[in-house]
């Protein structure tokens, strides 16, 4: 038993290496390309277990989830010959196995520096029909779209990638761009305050003439009401007068003679020159005097 121990051990392992080299397996966030001395016979295999020939086939494995490209900061210029630190990423993934093994080897840091490449000339080509306001805002999505598409058609022919989204992270100045970019946010931020200023004061301009306007309509109204109410008190008094008259015409003028008299007589310092025997001393000639 002690002899045959040996035995079954060797054949045990002989087992697990046969094992190794016909079965191989692909996860579910890969896909692989099998070669056969040396030569591409199957690409995009599938998740699960596979079978190869041992020695002949070799497996190379391609993650096809979505990848991330840090991009190294460059510099490029506008059409205005100003220069600009601009740092980018991209978004990308392995869609066409067989192109793009053909063109990486298989190699994700091969594809990467190609990628980063082609990001870098889109990226130079884009910024130099522009100018400064254009990158930094006027047309920036316009162009990170422009240049998304161009990437992704440029990348699915050569490389078999397709390009998800191209972003710039950062945009970085030279002091000598710095000072130029500043005094054009500054102006037009003036300029838009300027123009706040304007339309706030046309508003108030408004507005104050409808009070204007307004105020002289309630004064117009106000007067006419009131002096609708004076003339129609008026005819009331005048009614009530000609009533009191009409009922006892003496006293009505006896009462007048004497507010004459209290409004001649109210001060002592007043001199009037009159006949005693005129009509205005009627009433006091009257007077009998015990």
């Amino acid at each position: 038993m002690s002899n045959r121990l040996p035995i079954v051990v060797l054949i045990v392992a002989l087992l697990l290496l046969l094992s190794t080299s016909i079965f191989y397996r692909v996860l579910e966030v890969e896909t692989a390309v099998k070669l056969r001395f040396g030569e591409l016979v199957e690409a995009n295999i599938e998740p699960g277990l596979h079978l190869k020939i041992p020695f002949a086939d070799v497996i190379r494995k391609v993650d096809r989830r979505l990848l991330t490209l840090d991009a190294r900061p460059e510099s490029f210029y506008t059409v205005e010959k100003k220069r600009l630190e601009v740092d980018s990423f991209v978004k990308w993934r392995v869609v066409e196995v067989e192109k793009y093994y053909l063109a990486t080897n298989g190699d994700e840091e091969r594809a990467k520096v190609l990628l980063a490449n082609r990001v870098n000339n889109d990226l130079r080509d884009e910024i130099g029909l522009r100018t400064l306001h254009e990158v930094v805002a006027g047309e920036r999505d316009q162009m990170m779209a422009a240049l998304t598409e161009r990437l992704h058609e440029a990348a699915i022919t050569d490389f078999g990638i397709e390009v998800i989204d191209v972003r710039v992270k950062r945009i970085d100045f030279p002091q000598e761009v710095s000072n130029d970019v500043y005094n054009r946010m500054r102006a037009d931020r003036e300029k838009e305050a300027q123009q706040y200023r304007s339309e706030g004061l046309e508003l108030a301009e408004k507005i104050r003439a409808d009070a204007d306007r307004e105020k002289v309509v309630i004064e117009a109204d106000a007067y006419r009401q009131a002096e609708f109410t004076r003339g129609d008190g008026d005819a009331k008094a005048a009614e009530i007068y000609a009533k009191a008259y009409n009922q006892d015409p003496e006293f009505y003028a006896f009462s007048r003679r004497l507010k004459a008299y209290e409004a001649s007589f109210s001060d002592k310092g007043d001199v009037l020159l009159v006949d005693p025997d005129s009509d205005y001393f009627r009433y006091l000639n009257k007077v009998d005097v015990q």
